[in-house]
């Protein structure tokens, strides 16, 4: 398959953490679970850049590496108000928070966060504070690429104002099913979205995880929508 991504590489660390380096180097991770992830290879657990985190809940599998990448590599963390709070109170320097509806712009592209139906809490020190509403964002780069990366979501049928309002042409979705959309709503989600890929991500990582890109694959074969498997520690671009 080949993916015009206007200078951008985009690498799959597994699970729904996703690294996308800028054609001058910038580099930003997406859901910075990477040390502890399971599905992340070895040669990737160590991160040598992250100018930019975005975090899309608080979960612990989605910012389990959040506050240790930003210590190290002086990052700017963005995510929805409540949780850029807490990092702060775990010593992030540079949090940049925003709310569902705005728009940020963050060195060579613009980030909106957008709705995502799950839920949010936080689990430190035993027990669960609030921590906002979970979120995706769209991500439009200078070269007019729209990517969308949908957090952990089920579907909902708002997706397509996503569509109409962003347009999207590389979409990011859970596919695994139990905690998140499954392969059935998944496919439905890519008929709200009419992306030209659709990348599955938050499945296999652990056995609950079910879905599969191949369920997912059978179940939009009728449309013009290519399915990205990629897999953890590969790089397209």
């Amino acid at each position: 398959m080949h993916i015009d991504l206007r200078g951008l590489q985009i690498t799959w660390l597994g699970h729904a953490a996703f690294r996308i380096t800028m054609p001058g180097g910038e580099t930003v991770i997406i859901d910075p679970w990477i040390m502890g992830n399971p599905a992340c290879p070895e040669r990737e657990k160590k991160v040598k850049r992250a100018d930019i985190l975005l975090c899309t809940h608080g979960h612990f599998d989605h910012i389990g590496d959040a506050v240790a990448i930003a210590a190290e590599h002086n990052s700017q963390v963005v995510g929805i108000f409540e949780l850029c709070n807490w990092m702060e109170t775990k010593g992030v320097k540079k949090a940049a928070a925003m709310n569902k509806g705005g728009t940020q712009k963050l060195g060579k592209f613009d980030v909106t966060m957008v709705h995502a139906d799950h839920s949010c809490g936080i689990l430190d020190d035993g027990k669960i504070i609030y921590g906002g509403e979970a979120c995706g964002y769209v991500l439009e780069f200078r070269s007019g690429l729209r990517l969308y990366h949908a957090g952990d979501t089920g579907l909902f049928g708002d997706m397509t104002l996503i569509r109409e309002l962003y347009a999207p042409e590389i979409v990011m979705l859970p596919i695994g099913d139990h905690f998140t959309m499954g392969p059935r709503e998944a496919a439905h989600a890519c008929k709200l979205l009419q992306p030209k890929i659709v990348v599955p991500m938050h499945f296999g990582t652990f056995p609950v995880l079910t879905g599969t890109p191949d369920a997912l694959r059978k179940l939009i074969a009728n449309t013009s929508i290519e399915v990205l498997e990629m897999k953890p520690g590969e790089t397209i671009g």
